[in-house]
């Protein structure tokens, strides 16, 4: 008989690292002066104020994980724990944005290449990360771990650096001759919150959106080695070393240079290193950006292959796509994702030389992943309350349970939901909220003419 049960081979060093890599990404390295400009340096608040609420969404997945550990486990807790609709919705919402994000960061690929070879077409690079990647999570998911593990380091090691330099230009004054630069810029040039309450409030989506992907370790859970001792490990150390990064980067930044003139500089990473006097900058920066872009893509072709095999697992797909790998990968699930990021990148050449005006599309595309990929979180907090009450007898003695539950579920599932509000109140998030809409209806009516569908047929067969 065929094995359909994913193997366990990933360690807590692994998943703590899939966890940081999944979050910390081009958004962070590319995107830090969009939210600033919405804000100013007032944008460190709102990392800290969302990190806070995504530790609650982390402690929620990590109690049902310790006693639950499976793998796509928040698809599955939605469907036990609210309705299998919810698990249908958010297995698809995941792999919708996973999907999307590896478009965007193998295009990404494309365009940081033209570097180091301007005359090479942007497909090319795209290509061959797919194709290598795609190889990479068939043969094993050890080799997935470890890859992430690596691409995860080099963006950690990049970033930490980058705090040490920023720390020795303000308070010491290097490559400032001497003098050091100081905080004034964080109140200097429009306060602390330039934007005002508006312009904080357009911030925090960007803000969330640059968090998604941090419940990868409920994916990753079915195939961690002692995953109770794994998953403690890495939801206990994510959250802070992520509000560590974003913070502790952002802050530098600001302090260095007036926010308002950080349009104009380029990447503040580049600039940070340059003047300390390091000279190849852009070219250290653009590897390690690119390194991000391989590590979203590496991250999105495991998240939305798992979602996929765990819906054949509920008979939401063909069975073939229960079928694993020599190694123990899931076969179809791994070629379906990569062809669909593939797409991406044809469609992303052609497009734009048939229909005028289309490279806005991918823009509106990628962006509509927003609320698809809030649904997990919805989903974590929903459950986590139901399963309270199926596992009364378990938690008086769980070692790890959500933190004052259910009334942070609450206050966790209202703060979303006020930043969806200020996602339609804002013209420019308007619209990829819409679409991000769009596709939760669609994929919702397909439910119930499948379950539909399904009811027809088996009535046909108990006749």
């Amino acid at each position: 008989m065929e094995k359909t049960d994913l193997k366990r081979r990933l360690g807590s060093r692994q998943m703590q690292m899939i966890a940081l890599g999944g979050t910390i990404g081009v958004g962070l390295f590319m995107g830090s002066a969009a939210t600033i400009a919405w804000t100013g340096p007032s944008v460190m608040l709102a990392y800290a104020i969302a990190g806070f609420f995504l530790y609650f969404i982390m402690r929620a997945l990590g109690e049902m994980l310790y006693l639950e550990p499976s793998t796509g486990s928040f698809a599955n807790y939605g469907a036990e724990y609210i309705h299998p609709l919810a698990g249908y919705l958010t297995a698809w919402s995941n792999i919708f944005q996973f999907i999307v994000v590896g478009m965007s960061e193998v295009i990404a690929v494309g365009q940081y290449t033209q570097y180091w070879w301007p005359q090479l077409p942007t497909w090319i690079p795209g290509l061959v990360v797919v194709v290598t990647l795609c190889f990479a999570n068939l043969i094993s998911v050890r080799i997935f771990g470890e890859l992430e593990f690596w691409f995860a380091m080099i963006k950690v090691v990049t970033i930490v650096l980058m705090i040490i330099a920023g720390l020795g230009v303000i308070l010491f004054g290097f490559g400032n001759h001497g003098h050091p630069v100081g905080v004034s810029n964080l109140w200097k040039h429009g306060g602390f919150f330039t934007g005002g309450a508006k312009g904080f409030f357009f911030a925090l989506p960007i803000v969330i959106a640059s968090y998604q992907g941090v419940e990868l370790i409920g994916i990753t859970a079915g195939e961690a080695k002692d995953p109770q001792t794994t998953v403690v490990k890495a939801v206990q150390s994510t959250i802070g070393r992520i509000l560590i990064f974003y913070i502790g980067a952002i802050f530098v930044i600001v302090s260095i240079y007036p926010w308002n003139e950080l349009g104009a500089i380029g990447s503040p990473f580049v600039q940070t290193f340059s003047k300390i006097g390091i000279s190849f900058a852009a070219g250290l920066i653009n590897f390690v950006v690119m390194t991000a872009a391989l590590s979203g893509c590496n991250s999105g072709i495991f998240s939305a292959s798992r979602m996929v095999f765990a819906l054949a697992q509920k008979g939401k797909m063909p069975k073939s796509f229960l079928k694993l790998s020599r190694h123990g990968a899931p076969f179809y699930p791994v070629l379906s994702v990569s062809f669909g990021i593939l797409l991406g990148i044809i469609l992303n050449v052609v497009l734009p030389k048939i229909i005028h005006g289309s490279e806005h599309l991918f823009v509106y595309v990628y962006s509509s992943s927003v609320l698809p990929g809030m649904i997990p979180w919805f989903v974590i907090l929903i459950s986590q309350i139901q399963f309270r009450k199926k596992h009364r007898k378990e938690m008086p003695h769980h070692p790890f349970k959500m933190p004052f539950a259910p009334i942070t579920n609450y206050a966790t599932i209202i703060f979303l939901a006020i930043i969806l509000v200020f996602m339609f109140i804002n013209p420019s998030t308007r619209l990829s909220l819409l679409i991000g809409c769009v596709f939760l209806v669609g994929i919702t009516i397909l439910y119930f003419v499948l379950e539909k569908k399904n009811k027809k047929h088996q009535n046909k067969f108990n006749d």
